[in-house]
């Protein structure tokens, strides 16, 4: 895929982000790894809570980019698969293992409880943390006017 393909399909368009838009974002995402942390919630509900904080991430990356995902069918899978296209070829098994996680996030937030292990929910942990210290460290070299 390409982004200019999903812009002819009408499932991107251009956008021009600011500072308080991507620091905003970045706040969702610590509020979601805190919120994920919490022990009473159920397994089920904090790799839900995790995986939006992942989310939330790839939508940075996007929006620095220049781009921003219409809000239809398919939104999460876009946001997620356009970062090999972005970051480079190197998120490829990122986004694939996001998109699994997409998947399974959809099973337990749509159709059945108790689908998510606690051995994925901290897998998932890792990763995002893991995934949020790459698109700082991106967004420094390649779009520094975007960080505080």
């Amino acid at each position: 895929m390409s982004l200019q393909k999903w812009i002819n399909e009408g499932r991107l368009q251009q956008h021009t982000t600011s500072k308080e838009e991507i620091r905003n974002l970045f706040k969702l995402v610590e509020r979601d790894l805190k919120d994920a942390r919490i022990k009473q919630l159920s397994t089920d509900r904090r790799f839900a809570t995790a995986y939006n904080a992942a989310l939330q991430l790839a939508t940075i990356v996007l929006l620095a980019a220049g781009y921003r995902v219409k809000a239809i069918s398919g939104h999460h899978w876009v946001t997620i698969i356009s970062l090999p296209e972005i970051m480079g070829k190197s998120q490829k098994g990122r986004a694939d293992y996001l998109n699994a996680c997409r998947a399974k996030r959809n099973v337990t937030d749509y159709d059945r409880v108790g689908e998510i292990s606690e051995a994925e929910l901290k897998e998932l942990l890792k990763e995002v943390a893991s995934f949020k210290q790459e698109v700082m460290d991106w967004l420094n070299q390649y779009h520094p006017s975007f960080m505080s």
